[in-house]
This record gives structure tokens, sequence and C-alpha cells, in this order.
């Protein structure tokens, strides 16, 4: 019987980033779909959101506990940085995207300038614009931070590595995203290194075509 259960909703970006969270640490888990838009969203969570992750019976949620919670209590390899700067870094770009990013490259960008056209529906032109003049400053510090290793020095995948990445592969299915994340060539490069992981598309949602 699986142990460990996330309860996310298929579309979620919050959900792919546990999801991949869950393969890069080799954790067999059950998918449990519930739709947060619904009128009574997730009961279990008192905001109704997703993902949820329980594990022998302990709850937790919101993304960045759990991809923290999942590296401290399983093996294989570390998720976080030993060096306490670099684990800085890494807690540093985590906030970063999900207190400036999450809105314009995803709810903004993402949705209106993909997501809408792909189940035929009407787009936003305001919100498409709104997230694309809001972008360039998220998107100048992510890549003001990457190094010639990567996101961090150590050169290995971390979890500021596992929350960016479906962030920016939501962005870039967007034409206007893509066109936009050219603009930052050490940013670029990044993505273009971690979208080749298997983690990464084996956690993917399927996505409309």
């Amino acid at each position: 019987m699986t142990e460990t259960e996330l309860h996310g909703y298929c579309y979620s970006v919050y959900t792919w980033i546990a999801r991949f969270a869950l393969f890069e640490k080799g954790v067999e888990y059950r998918l449990i779909e519930v739709n947060p838009f619904s009128e009574t969203g997730h009961p279990a969570h008192p905001f109704g959101k997703v993902p949820l992750l329980i594990h022998n019976g302990f709850q937790v949620y919101e993304t960045s506990a759990i991809t923290r919670f999942l590296d401290s209590a399983f093996p294989g390899p570390s998720l976080q940085p030993v060096d306490v700067q670099e684990r800085a870094r890494s807690d540093q770009i985590i906030n970063i995207i999900d207190s400036y990013a999450y809105w314009p490259l995803v709810r903004q960008v993402s949705s209106h300038g993909f997501f809408k056209k792909a189940f035929g529906l009407e787009a936003d032109q305001s919100e498409l614009a709104c997230g694309l003049d809001a972008s360039p400053k998220v998107l100048a510090a992510l890549n003001e931070l990457v190094t010639e290793q990567g996101l961090l020095k150590t050169g290995q995948l971390s979890l500021a590595d596992i929350h960016l990445g479906p962030m920016i592969s939501y962005f870039e299915m967007a034409p206007e995203g893509a066109k936009l994340l050219r603009s930052y060539s050490k940013l670029s490069q990044w993505w273009e290194t971690i979208s080749k992981r298997p983690g990464i598309e084996q956690s993917k949602p399927k996505l409309p075509r």
C-alpha cells in the first residue's frame, strides 16, 4: 500500500513542482486529483488549495514546505545545499518565484498566451500585456543570480531548480513568453539544461495540443 499521497490538480504548476521533487527523490506515491477551482476546493486545506502531501498520516501543504519535507524525510540526492550561503540563495530564489514570478509568468502570460487558446477560450489581452510588462523585472533578477554552474554554484540540482523549472516551462509555452525569455542569456542557458532532465518531463502534466 502506498504510504505517500499527493493531492493536486493536473494543470497546477505547484503540483508539477511537487511531482518533480518526488521524482528526483525516487519516492513512490499515489496522485489524487483535486480541483481547487471547485466550490469547496480541497477540503483538507484551510484555503482549499493544492498541492497537499500526506505521508503516513502526516499532512503538509504549501509547495515549498512539501519539497523541503520530501528532501529531509526521504533518501536520495540532497536537494538543499549544505553551505549556508548557497542554501540561503536557494531559499531566496524560491521566495522570488512565489512572491514575484508566479502571477505574471503563469497566471498572466502562460494562462492568456497559451492555456486559454489551447482550451478554445478567449484570452484576455490586457492580462497578457500586464504579465509581459511585469515579467522582465522578474527574469532580470533571476538572470542576475544564475552562475556558471547553474542556479547555484554547487552545480547540483536544488529545490530552487525544481521550483523554477515548471514555472519557466509554462511561461515559454506562450510564444510571447518564449521570445522574452531569449533576451536573458544566462537564464535561457539554465533552462536549456534543466529542461533536458528526465524528472521534469516525467512529472509534466499532459497538456492540450
